[in-house]
């Protein structure tokens, strides 16, 4: 569930055989040691066939859900991004996309129930005008925002209402032409966190901040007392997946334990 700039309200996250339904190309191995901290986040592009695909995969909560979209652009970010999850994450548990079962847990987030899922995978996901992300890991809590860097809207004054101090005052500390991409990178992480917490907006946005001085591989967090009892555990990693798109992944693993991210495309048709 994301909550794009601008809106405190949350937001809501085919034809052919079923055999068809196949993991997207270039899954990932597992060539890093089961200790690392692994996050892979793989992206689609909404587009026609993915969301006739997504339609054939949906259970009938889901299709009692699609009939009330009355904007084609979100029905097809909300197809794809089905599709998406129970291709990526069925393939990883060893269940078939068609036959996966998803139930909805804090505030709207996606699961897999226990008994189709031992070995704790677990998934975030989020869409945008054109782009649906999923991160997929292991036994560890994980998030996932993804923004349209060229939405509308005054960024300066969203960060002065909603962002923590040490942010506003370091986003205003830069030229007017670099302001929009750090308040995306930041709100991408912002709500990349409070979705791996699984709180949504109970976390006040103002109550933690993001330190981006030290780079994209040293992305530090600071909260108020009684938002996180070990901060520390966090690793963060932002990226532009496509020229117009912000993507931030949170992932907890541990003070030491170094982030791998794995990015993969979905094909575009299926």
């Amino acid at each position: 569930m994301d909550h794009h700039p601008g809106q405190r309200q949350a937001a809501g996250a085919g034809r052919g055989r079923q055999g068809r339904h196949q993991a997207p190309r270039g899954r990932p191995r597992e060539e890093l040691s089961v200790a690392a901290a692994i996050v892979d986040v793989w992206l689609a592009t909404p587009s026609a066939a993915l969301a006739e695909a997504g339609l054939a995969l949906l259970s009938a909560e889901e299709r009692a859900r699609d009939a009330l979209f009355q904007h084609q652009g979100a029905r097809e970010q909300f197809l794809v991004g089905r599709w998406l999850v129970r291709t990526v994450v069925g393939a990883r548990v060893g269940v078939a996309a068609a036959a996966l079962p998803l139930v909805e847990v804090e505030r709207g987030a996606l699961a897999v129930p226990a008994t189709h899922n031992p070995a704790d995978v677990r998934f975030n996901l989020s869409h945008t005008d054109g782009l649906v992300a999923v991160a997929v890991a292991t036994g560890r809590e994980v998030g996932v925002d993804v923004e349209d860097g060229e939405r509308r809207g005054r960024t300066v004054e969203l960060a002065d209402r909603f962002f923590a101090p040490s942010e506003i005052a370091a986003l205003r500390g830069l030229p007017e032409g670099a302001q929009r991409d750090r308040f995306f990178r930041l709100w991408t992480l912002k709500e990349s966190y409070i979705k791996a917490r699984g709180q949504g907006l109970a976390i006040p946005l103002a109550g933690f901040a993001f330190d981006l001085d030290a780079g994209a591989s040293a992305i530090g967090l600071s909260t108020d007392p009684g938002v996180d009892p070990d901060p520390s555990r966090w690793r963060f990693r932002t990226l532009r997946p496509t020229p117009r798109h912000q993507l931030a992944v949170a992932l907890a693993c541990g003070a030491r334990a170094p982030l791998h991210t794995r990015v993969r495309w979905a094909p575009r048709e299926v």
